[in-house]
Order: C-alpha cells, then structure tokens, then sequence
C-alpha cells in the first residue's frame, strides 16, 4: 500500500527517516524555523516544505491546499515538546501547548487514513484552553477525533523497547481511520536491548579539540590527537573531535565510566578562576557502554549538559586520582548521536548545516526507528488484522 504524507511540525525530518522503505512518500511538510526547513527540504527534495508558522493563516491555507492538491492520506504531527517537557519550565499556559490544536483542525480536515500525533509523556497530563475551560490534551483529542478514528491503548513507549540505543520515552497517538478497520498498535517490544557498546562501541576513539590552548599544546597532552582524528573521518565526516576547554577536559579525563566529574577531590569540574562549579549530578558525567544512551537532548554539545559523556575507556590506574586515565573526555560526535538516534550511517546531512543545527534537530526528534516500528504495523491489512503474529515483528 502506498501513500502520501504530509509532516506537521517537521523540523528536519528525522520521524520521517525510513518512510520510503514501507511505501509512504512525505509530499507536504512544514517547518517555521527556515535553517530546519531547508534541511528537511535537502532530505526530501521532492516534498514541498512550507517554511512558515502555523497559526498564519495563510501559511495554515497553504498546508491544506497543497495537502489535497498532493492526496495526502498520511498525517506526522510533533508539535514542540519545550512547553511540557520536564527538560523545560513547564510553565502551564505554555503557548506551544496549544498548537496542537492547528494539527487537529488539519487532521478534521484533510481526514487522513491514518495519523501520528507525537510528544514527550507529559502530553498526557497537559491542559489546554478549549472555550475557557482547562481540558487535557487526550480528552480534546478523544473528543475531536474519537467519532472518526481508533486510538492506540499503548501510547507511551521507549524507543530501547524498538531497536534504538537510547533511552527515550515518548507519548505516541497511533490514529486509524475507522473505515480502515485497523486497530494500529505498536508491536511487541523487543527482547534484545541494543546498548551503546553494540552501537558504537568499535568506533575509533577520539580525542576532543581544546579550544583554549595552542595546537602545539593540544599534542602534548593528546601525541595521538591527529592520528585518532584521521582515523574518525575515514569512517565518516561526521565522526570527528567535538571541543571544549582544557578544564572540562581536565575532570572527564579524570572521571570514569559512568561517573560525575563532581564526584572526583581533584579534577572536578572548575570555573575560570579555578573555583569549583556549581552543577547536578547528572552533569560532567560519563555514560555505561553496556547500556541504552541515556535520552539524547538538544544541548549535545556540552558536558555541562545532563548526561552527555562518552563513556571512555581506562587508559591506565596506579590506585590515584592523578594516575587514573581515561580516554574520550568528550561528549558524543555527531556521527555517535546519529547512530544512538537509529539514523542512517549514510544519513544525507547537507554540507551547510553548523554543528548546532545537526545537533539540535537530533536531540529534539523521534529516533526515527521507534516511529518505524509502528509504520510497520499498516504495511499490510491482512497481517495487522490478525494482530497477534506480524512478519515484521
């Protein structure tokens, strides 16, 4: 069965990684930040990606127009998370809370066979001003879609349960249209947990780019520097040294697999003048190789950022803290957050795109393979119909 999709909320389009392969084309999509919409317009070039906010009406009447000149059948939606995340302040008049509600209209609208509706667990404790009244987001969902459409039972899922070598729950709306006579369920969880060592762990080691010290400096410290970064862009351009400051490098160099920098009495994390910084736990602190990332954010950049060590290997231990070394006192390259994230090896990054966007748009999608898993469920109606034993399972 084939069809064409249309992608609310877009970003670059990482839900949409693997759509090709089980028959849906993306023909619509739309993004209002430019930077991600010419990104995804690069990874879906014969989509029309219209680069503009939702709630301009004119932007709102192109995405239904061209939606029904292009027969989509297909609905993404992944509204902002920022406004209910806990990653975020949760202020509860967040006014992107509410742009679920343009996604409905469309859905009502165009009247898709199916639909994906998707956002971080919170979505489902989370109110909204419908006619001056505080309703939750399922209850408005139910209320506006329920007479047309069969909801998911399971809606809250982890990407580790589907392949994906992360932890990350996500609050996912699996939408059938009631004349399709399909009730669209994720699968079965997967029994075998996909860990970072099985994900990345035969990458070669790098070590990061210090930004505050000469070159020349850089090689004393790491004599391997230039060789182990060669050896990264043979595997891919992607897999090269992140930077940071000689201080930050000082504590991981210093901090042991899935351990916190806070935790050591003399590499610890430090502010300029030497004094020691103020920090979470979770922060300055390596990953476990022999389990799922930890839930990738879009502040990938940082080891002041919550969980965003690599998870190194001993270099050597005399018994001290001064003579316990580690390697990668980074945080994941960008070809290691691709992979963590079940993109593509060969994903088709344009070459324009800065470190931050790349990185951004990783932390703030759906690892594309949880979505993928689900897609599998409407590739053939007889099969899901049965709902118990699947090919693809």
């Amino acid at each position: 069965m084939k069809y064409n999709a249309l992608s609310l909320f877009s970003s670059v389009g990482l839900a949409e990684t693997y759509f090709d392969k089980r028959g849906i084309k993306v023909v619509v999509a739309n993004e209002i930040l430019k930077d991600r919409a010419m990104f995804h317009q690069h990874l879906y070039p014969e989509s029309l990606t219209i680069c503009g906010d939702i709630l301009d009406k004119k932007i709102y009447n192109q995405i239904i127009d061209e939606s029904i000149k292009r027969k989509v059948d297909f609905i993404i939606a992944t509204p902002p998370c920022q406004g209910m995340s806990t990653a975020g302040l949760m202020k509860k008049n967040d006014s992107r809370n509410s742009l679920i509600i343009p996604a409905v209209e469309i859905i009502k609208t165009l009247k898709p066979k199916f639909a994906i509706i998707e956002n971080v667990p919170e979505q489902l404790l989370t109110t909204i001003e419908i006619n001056n009244k505080d309703v939750l987001i399922p209850d408005y969902l139910y209320e506006e879609l329920g007479n047309d459409y069969l909801f998911n039972e399971n809606k809250v899922v982890n990407a580790m349960d589907y392949g994906v070598a992360q932890s990350r729950d996500r609050c996912v709306f699996l939408l059938s249209r009631k004349d399709q006579n399909i009730r669209w369920e994720f699968p079965k969880k997967s029994r075998k947990v996909v860990t970072m060592r099985d994900c990345i762990g035969d990458l070669p080691s790098l070590d990061p780019e210090i930004t505050d010290i000469s070159h020349d400096e850089l090689l004393k410290l790491f004599p391997e520097y230039e060789k182990k970064k060669e050896a990264g862009l043979k595997v891919s351009k992607w897999h090269y040294p992140p930077r940071h400051k000689l201080r930050h490098v000082e504590a991981m160099t210093h901090t042991a697999e899935g351990q916190t920098a806070f935790d050591n009495q003399i590499y610890y994390p430090k502010l300029k003048d030497g004094t020691r910084s103020k920090g979470y736990k979770n922060t300055y602190k390596r990953q476990w190789w022999d389990k799922p990332a930890y839930t990738i954010t879009r502040y990938t950049s940082r080891l002041g950022s919550q969980n965003n060590g690599h998870p190194g290997r001993l270099i050597k231990d005399d018994g001290t803290e001064e003579g316990r070394i580690y390697s990668d006192a980074r945080v994941m390259s960008i070809y290691e957050l691709m992979l963590l994230s079940s993109l593509p090896s060969d994903w088709n990054v344009p070459d324009w795109a800065s470190d931050n966007l790349i990185r951004e748009s990783i932390g703030e999608g759906i690892p594309p393979l949880l979505i993928d898993s689900a897609i599998k469920r409407i590739c053939s109606k007889s099969e899901l119909e049965k709902m118990g034993v699947e090919k693809n399972d």
